[in-house]
């Protein structure tokens, strides 16, 4: 395998400098902002992105007045990011950094010590906020030193993730780190795009790129197959009795793990069995789906207009206002939140 070199970085940095997009952890570079965009950005686009670190910024300026606030709050703030056990996490290491003086390590090790936080995003404080020189690895790193080297790197293993990091470190220039981490996301996230035909006329690189040489762009990296969603029937319930609306916790473990929710279970319960159980008025709702990572759920659902709230201890009552300001209600119930009104 050929290595990346110091000209073909020097090129690099120099496109970086004059394309490089503006974005709000940019703008003011701190390792706590710079924690905050990258945990958001794991699974989330960056232009949806932006608006939750301007509106979490606002609400927790510092990493103190995060571990100060309650869980409920902080998911509050994450609403429709999903993912939610980032903000679980932030969350925890905030409170343990709280606890060791409120600033983050400067240390690879210790700060991976911290919820949530594993080599590439440690790896991305350092050489970001910290002016460290250690890489910070993701998958658009990967897929352009793929490309650049023609490498059919397999990306399930960890191996090769410590690989192109111990490549790229000797490689990154005193003083501008973070030029050379950030330089390295804007090329994949712009111009060497995964499932398009990458923008090779666009590229500083495309004159060395031996994927580009060879015509094969898209060969590199081998894509993994992914196996299918599981499909899963859900009926959900929008309980509404004098202007209140039903809302429950889900189980501590799982999909969703301690979040509330609207009323559901598993199944597709026609109407004539909801009427059947509920005393009120029954109405059918437009179907929904909702897509995770691995499951698919297939939503049907029901507004139930109930003279008095059923017996049901887990069922919490509360007013659309509470709703849209203090309970966190993950977008997969959207379809359906959207009736408590």
């Amino acid at each position: 395998m050929r290595k990346v070199t110091a000209d073909e970085i020097a090129r690099l940095l120099e496109w970086y400098e004059g394309h490089k997009r503006t974005l709000p952890w940019r703008d003011e570079v701190s390792p706590y902002r710079t924690w905050v965009s990258e945990i958001m950005l794991q699974q989330t686009r960056v232009e949806a992105a932006k608006g939750y670190f301007l509106r979490w910024m606002e609400r927790f300026p510092t990493i103190r007045s995060l571990a100060e606030a309650s869980e409920e709050e902080v998911l509050k703030a994450w609403e429709g990011l999903g993912y939610y056990s980032r903000a679980r996490n932030l969350y925890k290491a905030a409170r343990i950094v709280a606890e060791r003086g409120g600033a983050l390590p400067k240390e690879k090790k210790e700060l991976e010590k911290l919820p949530g936080i594993g080599t590439y995003t440690a790896g991305a404080i350092l050489s970001i906020a910290f002016g460290v020189t250690e890489p910070a690895v993701d998958g658009n790193v990967l897929r352009v030193v793929s490309r650049l080297t023609a490498e059919p790197f397999d990306l399930t293993k960890n191996e090769t993730r410590a690989g192109v990091a111990d490549m790229l470190r000797p490689l990154m220039p005193e003083g501008k780190t973070s030029e050379f981490t950030q330089a390295l996301f804007e090329i994949g996230a712009l111009i060497c795009l995964p499932n398009a035909l990458p923008r090779c006329e666009l590229c500083p690189l495309a004159a060395t790129c031996d994927a580009h040489r060879l015509g094969k762009e898209l060969d590199y990296p081998p894509r993994a197959v992914k196996p299918d969603k599981r499909r899963e029937s859900l009926t959900v319930f929008v309980l509404e009795c004098a202007g209140k609306y039903a809302i429950r916790k889900r189980p501590e473990e799982g999909l969703l793990a301690g979040l509330w929710e609207l009323p559901n279970e598993r199944g597709s319960l026609p109407a004539e069995e909801v009427s059947a159980r509920y005393t009120g008025e029954v109405t059918p709702l437009p179907d929904a789906t909702h897509v995770f990572t691995h499951v698919v759920w297939e939503m049907k659902g029901y507004l139930v207009r109930l003279p008095a709230p059923p017996s049901d201890p887990a069922l919490l009552f509360v007013t659309p206002e509470e709703i849209r300001e203090r309970y966190s209600l993950p977008s997969a119930f959207s379809a359906y939140k959207k009736h408590c009104k």
